[in-house]
C-alpha cells in the first residue's frame, strides 16, 4: 500500500468531514493577540474573519482526524464495513495544517472531528493532544471546536473543554430505537450522560468562589449536538420535539439537522430514495422559529397530519396559513408576540416596528424600509395605510407562495 502525502490525506479527510454538520463559532469569548504575544483571534475586524448573516464562522479548517472507525454506524460513510478510501493524520500534521493554513489566511480556526481507532479513549487522547499542543506550545488563540466522543474518559472531555471554543457531542438520530437500530455500538444513555456532565462543567464554569474568584473557562461556546434526519421513519414533529428536550436538558447552542444520503453498499435496512436537502432546510427554519420566535413543536408540525412540515412553505407561512383566524395583525397596536408570528417579520424587524410606533402611525412604505418582506407579509398585516381586505381569506392564498409545478424529466 502506498504512503499517501499530505495533500491527499487532506483531500481525503476534509471530504468525509463535510458530514459534520456543527461548524459555528459565534458565542465565543473575546481573545486574540494584539497584544503581541500568541498566534490567531476569535473576534475584532481586520484579522480575516467572514460571518455569515447567522453569526457563523465560515472560514475553519474542518477535518476528520481520522475517517477508520471500528464502529459500524449503517449511516456513516466511514463505518468499519465501507468501501471508502482511509487516511489518518498525525497529531502533529493536524497542528501544522492549521498554523500554516492560519498565517496564509485561510482559516479562521479548526473543526476537528474524527473516527473511532483502536478506542474511544485513544482517539478522544489524540484530539486533545492536538487541542493542547495549539493551545499551549503555538500560543494559537483562533477558534477550536471539537467533536467529542462520548464513550472517552470524562476527563478527556472535560480537558477538551478546558481548551476548545466549542465542544459538542453527537446524539446521532432522533430516537433511542432509531439509535439502538443503526448504530448498535452506541448507546443513548451514555449519550446523555455525557452531555449531560458537559451542561454541569459549563454551569460550574459560570460560579464564582466565596472568594470571587473565577473558575477556568469551559467551552465559551458551549455545546452543541448533530442529529441525523431521514435515515429512520422519524416525522419533523418527532425530530422537533426531540429537539425541544435537548435545548432544554443540556442548554445547547445548536442542534445541528444533517440530511440521510444513502451510502453505497450501506445496510438493505436503510431507505434507498434520498430525502430532498429542503427536508433539513425546512428542519433549520423551523428550529429557529423555537428558539426565537415562540413556537412549539406540535404547532408548528400540526399544519399536515402526517407530522411533517411542509417542503413547499416555509413553516411560518405554512402555520399562518393554516390559522387564518389570527390574522390580520395590527402592526400599529400588536404586541410583540402577535408580531412574530407574522410572515415576513423578523426579530429585528418587530423591534424597529415597536421602537417607532411609539413616536407615530406606521404606514406600508415604513415596513418596507424597516425590512419586512411585504410580498410574505401582505395578507396577513395592516397599517394606517393597507388593508388586506379578502386577501387573507382568499381560496388559493396557498397558491400564491408555493413554488409553480415543475415538467419533470424522464432521464
Amino acid at each position: 500500500m502506498s504512503r499517501l502525502s499530505l495533500q491527499d490525506k487532506l483531500a481525503i479527510l476534509s471530504d468525509a468531514a463535510r458530514y459534520d454538520a456543527s461548524c459555528a463559532s459565534s458565542g465565543t469569548t473575546r481573545r486574540d493577540s494584539k497584544d503581541g504575544k500568541g498566534l490567531g483571534s476569535t473576534e475584532g475586524s481586520g484579522i480575516c474573519h467572514a460571518y455569515a448573516p447567522d453569526g457563523r464562522c465560515i472560514s475553519l479548517l474542518k477535518i476528520l482526524m481520522t475517517n477508520f472507525c471500528i464502529y459500524d454506524c449503517a449511516y456513516c460513510v466511514n463505518r468499519v464495513s465501507s468501501n471508502t478510501r482511509r487516511a489518518r493524520f498525525s497529531v502533529e500534521e493536524v497542528v501544522t495544517l492549521t498554523l500554516e493554513f492560519y498565517r496564509r489566511n485561510y482559516i479562521e480556526g479548526l473543526f476537528l472531528s474524527s473516527g473511532i481507532i483502536r478506542s474511544p479513549d485513544e482517539t478522544m487522547g489524540d484530539m486533545v493532544r492536538i487541542a493542547r499542543t495549539l493551545r499551549e506550545e503555538h500560543h494559537f488563540r483562533g477558534y477550536i471546536h471539537l467533536k467529542t466522543i462520548p464513550d472517552a474518559d470524562p476527563k478527556l472531555i472535560e480537558e477538551a473543554g478546558l481548551l476548545a471554543d466549542r465542544i459538542s457531542i453527537n446524539v446521532e438520530m432522533p430516537t433511542d430505537h432509531a439509535v439502538k437500530a443503526y448504530a448498535p455500538e452506541k448507546d443513548p444513555d451514555q449519550i446523555r450522560g455525557a452531555m449531560r456532565d458537559t451542561r454541569q462543567r459549563l454551569d460550574a464554569a459560570k460560579e464564582r468562589s466565596f472568594r470571587g474568584k473565577r473558575p477556568a473557562k469551559f467551552a465559551p461556546a458551549g455545546q452543541s449536538t448533530q442529529m441525523i434526519v431521514g435515515a429512520d421513519g422519524s416525522t419533523d414533529a418527532t425530530i422537533l420535539t426531540h429537539s425541544t428536550r435537548l435545548y432544554s436538558d443540556y442548554r445547547l447552542r445548536r442542534v445541528y439537522y444533517s440530511a440521510f444520503s444513502p451510502i453505497p453498499n450501506a445496510t438493505a435496512k436503510l431507505p434507498l430514495i434520498k430525502p430532498p436537502l429542503q427536508r433539513e432546510h425546512r428542519l433549520y427554519q423551523a428550529d429557529w422559529l423555537m428558539r426565537f420566535y415562540g413556537f412549539e413543536a406540535g404547532e408548528i408540525t400540526a399544519a399536515r397530519p402526517d407530522g411533517n412540515l411542509d417542503l413547499d412553505l416555509d413553516p411560518k407561512l405554512a402555520w399562518a396559513i393554516a390559522h387564518r383566524d389570527s390574522f390580520p395583525v395590527d402592526v400599529n397596536r400588536a404586541d410583540r408576540e402577535a408580531l412574530l408570528r407574522v410572515p415576513g417579520l423578523g426579530t429585528k424587524t418587530v423591534g424597529r416596528i415597536l421602537t417607532s410606533r411609539r413616536h407615530r402611525t406606521l404606514r406600508w412604505d415604513d415596513l418596507a424600509r424597516m425590512g419586512a418582506n411585504l410580498k410574505a407579509a401582505r395578507p396577513f398585516l395592516t397599517a394606517l395605510d393597507w388593508r388586506p381586505r379578502a386577501l387573507t381569506d382568499a381560496a388559493d392564498l396557498r397558491a400564491r407562495f408555493a413554488p409553480p409545478p415543475e415538467q419533470l424529466t424522464l432521464i
